[in-house]
C-alpha cells in the first residue's frame, strides 16, 4: 500500500456509505442568478462526482428567513423553483455515483441592507454586532430566534425530501450561527448569551428541531470553526475542557459528524498534543469528524485580506502523505478539499494515481468560472 491509500478506503458513517474519504468542501461561488440552481450548477457537481469524490458538500445554501443572504447570485435552499434546481443537481450526482448534502445558511450580521432578495432587510443577529465595537442590523428577538430555528428545520426537511443524502449546517467562520457561540458577538443577557455552554442554546435548538423532521437516521454534519472572519485570531476554546463543554450540547442535540474548519489542517489545536481541532472534536466526542484546511496546497499563497502569509508546507504530495498519514492513525475518518478540487475537478483521481506532476497550483481565477 502506498502512503496515501488511506484516502481511498470505503467508509460507512450510520446510513452514509462513501467510496472513499474525500469530501467537497463547501465554497460559494454566486453563480445562481436570481438565486436558483441552474444547468451550469448541476455539471459543476456532477463533474465532481464523475471524478470520484466521496461526498459533496454545496456551496452555502440561504434557509427562509429574509434576511438569510448577504450576497449576490447565491442559491437559496427554499421556494419551489430553487428546490427544483437543487433537485436536478441532486439527481445528477446521484446519476453519477456521488453522494450530496446542502450546507445550510444564514449569514447573521455579515448581510448589509441593500442585498437581494428585499434590500431593504437589515442583517440580523444576536446582539446587532459585527464584532466588538461595530454595531449592524438589529438584534434578534425570541420571536426571530424561534422564526430562524424553523427556517433551518424546514430546509432540512426539503432537503431530505427532494433526495439530498446529509444536511450541514453552517455554525463557522463568523455567520450567524457562530455570531451566537462567540463573545464577541454575543453580549446577550437572556438564555441565549452567558457562558460558553449558553450560547450553544440556539445551535442545539436549531440541530434539535432538524432532527425532529427528518428523523433519526438521515445525517446532520455540522461545521464549526474558532476563527472568524472578523477575528481570525478569534477562539472559542482555549482547552480540550472549553471544547468539551462546547461539543457536549451538540453531541446531545442530535449531530452526527462534526466539520472542523481549521486553516491549516497540519497546526496542533491545543500545547501538549500535536491533534488538530478535528482530531480532539474525535477524541472528545467519539463522533465521526471531517478535517479540512489547505489540502492539497502547494505554493504560498495570501490570503484575500492580505492579513496573514500563508505557507501551504511543501509539495503537494508531501502534504497530501502527511494528511493519509493521520487519516491512517484514525485522527480523523474524512477530508474536506476545497480550493485544490475547485482548481482541478479531476485532482482526486490523479491524486489516488499519484499523478501529481499534473496538478497546477491554485489560482484565483478558478473562482471567475465554474469548472
Amino acid at each position: 500500500m502506498s502512503k496515501i491509500d488511506a484516502l481511498f478506503q470505503p467508509v460507512t458513517l450510520g446510513p452514509l456509505e462513501l467510496s472513499n474519504r474525500i469530501v467537497m468542501a463547501p465554497m460559494t461561488r454566486t453563480y445562481s442568478p436570481g438565486n436558483v440552481p441552474n444547468d451550469l450548477n448541476v455539471a459543476y457537481y456532477e463533474r465532481r462526482a464523475k471524478n470520484e469524490v466521496g461526498l459533496i458538500i454545496t456551496e452555502g445554501t440561504c434557509i427562509g428567513h429574509k434576511a438569510a443572504n448577504g450576497y449576490p447570485r447565491v442559491p437559496f435552499i427554499y421556494g419551489e423553483e430553487a428546490l427544483a434546481g437543487w433537485k436536478k443537481v441532486v439527481d445528477a450526482v446521484h446519476a453519477a455515483g456521488g453522494k450530496i448534502a446542502p450546507q445550510l445558511w444564514h449569514v447573521g450580521a455579515v448581510r448589509k441592507e441593500g442585498v437581494e432578495p428585499d434590500p431593504s432587510v437589515p442583517g440580523y443577529s444576536p446582539s446587532g454586532l459585527f464584532k466588538p465595537g461595530k454595531e449592524t442590523g438589529v438584534a434578534m428577538t425570541k420571536q426571530d430566534i424561534q422564526e430562524v430555528v424553523e427556517a433551518f428545520a424546514q430546509a432540512a426537511e426539503d432537503s431530505k425530501r427532494i433526495g439530498f443524502d446529509a444536511v450541514e449546517v453552517h455554525g463557522a467562520h463568523g455567520y450567524l450561527v457562530d455570531q451566537f457561540f462567540w463573545e464577541g458577538s454575543n453580549q446577550r443577557d437572556d438564555e441565549y448569551g452567558g457562558d460558553l455552554v449558553a450560547r450553544t442554546r440556539f445551535a442545539c435548538e436549531i440541530v434539535m428541531a432538524i432532527r425532529e423532521r427528518v428523523g433519526p437516521d438521515f445525517p446532520i454534519i455540522f461545521r464549526f470553526s474558532q476563527w472568524k472572519q472578523q477575528d481570525y485570531n478569534a477562539r472559542l476554546c482555549n482547552t480540550p475542557e472549553e471544547l468539551e463543554s462546547f461539543l457536549k450540547p451538540l453531541v446531545n442535540a442530535g449531530v452526527d459528524i462534526f466539520h472542523c474548519s481549521t486553516r491549516r489542517f497540519w497546526e496542533k489545536e491545543f500545547e501538549g498534543s500535536d491533534l488538530n481541532l478535528a482530531g480532539w472534536t474525535k477524541q472528545i466526542t467519539g463522533k465521526p469528524v471531517i478535517t479540512v484546511g489547505s489540502v492539497g496546497l502547494n505554493a504560498s499563497f495570501i490570503d484575500e485580506d492580505k492579513r496573514d502569509m500563508v505557507d501551504a508546507s511543501g509539495v503537494a504530495s508531501g502534504n497530501i502523505e502527511e494528511l493519509a498519514e493521520r487519516l491512517a492513525n484514525e485522527e480523523f475518518e474524512l477530508v474536506a478539499v476545497g480550493r485544490a478540487l475547485l482548481q482541478d475537478p479531476e485532482w482526486v483521481i490523479k491524486v489516488r494515481e499519484g499523478r501529481f506532476d499534473e496538478l497546477s497550483d491554485y489560482s484565483k481565477k478558478s473562482l471567475m468560472e465554474l469548472k
